[in-house]
This record gives C-alpha cells, sequence and structure tokens, in this order.
C-alpha cells in the first residue's frame, strides 16, 4: 500500500486554496491536513504534519520564502514546494536558499504537479522547466563571473610567473634582475604587465595569487 501524502495549502487567495483542494479530492494518496492564508499558528501547523506545503510566493506580512525558513526551522521533516507566477532569477534562487525543493508555476497540470509533489515526498527535489532555465542561466553567468574576477595563470608568460615567484619569495627588483640575468628596468616592466593583466592594484595581490596557485611553498 503506497503513503499517503499530507499535503498543506498557502496561499492568500481563497479560491486558489479551493480549487487546489478540488484539484487533490479525487488523488487517494493526497490527503489535505490544512491551509492558510499565509498566518500561519505553529501548534496548528505542527498539528496538521504536513509532508509537503505549496507555499505561494506573495503573501501578507511575510513572503512565501520568509514563511519556507520559518517552517523548515521547526525540523518537522516538512519540505516546501513553491506555487507562483513569479519566476524571476532572483525570487527563484531566494527560495532555493530557503531550503524550498520544487518549484512550480500556478498554471502547471494537473499531472506535472502530481509529479512534483511524489518526487519531492520521495527525497528529490523538482522544478518545472521555465524553473530549471532560470536556475541553469544563473549558474552559468556566475561560473562566467567566477571565470572572469579569478586571475589565471595561463596569461602569464613563463617570465612573468618567475617574477612573480621571485617576488613572493622576497627578492628585491636588484636580486631579480641579477638572477634571471635581466635589467631592473626589465623587471620593473614584467611587473608593471602583470599588475595589468592580473587586475591587481597591489603587490600584496600579487603575493597572494602566488600562494593561492602554489607558485612558491610556504613553510
Amino acid at each position: 500500500m503506497e503513503n499517503i501524502i499530507k499535503l498543506y495549502i498557502v496561499d492568500d487567495h481563497l479560491i486558489v486554496r479551493d480549487g487546489l483542494k478540488a484539484l487533490f479530492k479525487e488523488e487517494s494518496r493526497v490527503l489535505i491536513t490544512g491551509e492558510s492564508n499565509g498566518d500561519i499558528n505553529m501548534a496548528d501547523f505542527i498539528k496538521a504534519n504536513p509532508d509537503i506545503v505549496l507555499m505561494d510566493i506573495s503573501l501578507g506580512e511575510k513572503t512565501g520564502i520568509e514563511l519556507t525558513k520559518e517552517l523548515l526551522s521547526y525540523n518537522t521533516g516538512t519540505k516546501v514546494i513553491i506555487l507562483s507566477m513569479i519566476s524571476s532569477e532572483e525570487v527563484v534562487l531566494n527560495a532555493i536558499e530557503a531550503g524550498a525543493k520544487g518549484y512550480l508555476p500556478k498554471n502547471t497540470s494537473k499531472d506535472e504537479m502530481m509529479k512534483a509533489i511524489n518526487e519531492v515526498f520521495n527525497g528529490n527535489t523538482y522544478f518545472h522547466s521555465e524553473i530549471a532555465e532560470v536556475m541553469i542561466k544563473s549558474m552559468l553567468q556566475k561560473k562566467k563571473n567566477e571565470q572572469l574576477e579569478q586571475p589565471c595563470v595561463d596569461c602569464l608568460s613563463k617570465r612573468e610567473i618567475q617574477i612573480i615567484e621571485l617576488y613572493a619569495q622576497g627578492f628585491t627588483n636588484q636580486e631579480m634582475a641579477d638572477k634571471l640575468f635581466i635589467s631592473i628596468r626589465t623587471v620593473e616592466s614584467h611587473k608593471t604587465h602583470i599588475m595589468q593583466k592580473l587586475g591587481f592594484k597591489s603587490s600584496v595581490e600579487m603575493v597572494k595569487f602566488a600562494i593561492k596557485n602554489k607558485l612558491i611553498e610556504i613553510t
């Protein structure tokens, strides 16, 4: 026998809550144990002991994201699926950060909603294709930004890497020039190019770069 999934509905529109209850009326596996317009009595919520909360974003005093954090802080084992027409990157990412395990638009089909509920109930996550696209774009942009912000060793010449290594080891310009058989002016020129390539504003950043990229060993 399949487990009964206890569901709790949070939406500030009565007609939406009634619509969802009617939608699940014929689902033998789903039992609605409570509902709220967003002003949740925690004692009643804990008593309802839902497996899954269908949570709207736009509520009253608290947003669905704030309420998600609050409900999950009680560690009751409840999982949250966001059900909202808002699908902006900021809101989606904030909802996931708050602990939501699923995200669906309100115009999703009953079949997909049941699929999401079952997936989340079984310990997985479920995001509608539109929401997943927002997440992927965000992750790709974040990765791109990190690559742009992260100085790379590959963009440096062999000589420039040598200069960084020696500088991080405490060599003076004259000592570097003597060791590499080049002039002080050439050493200074290399250091200037390094600072420009990597976007460094101080010599301290050059030392940190050398340590992070293991160009020198700290003993």
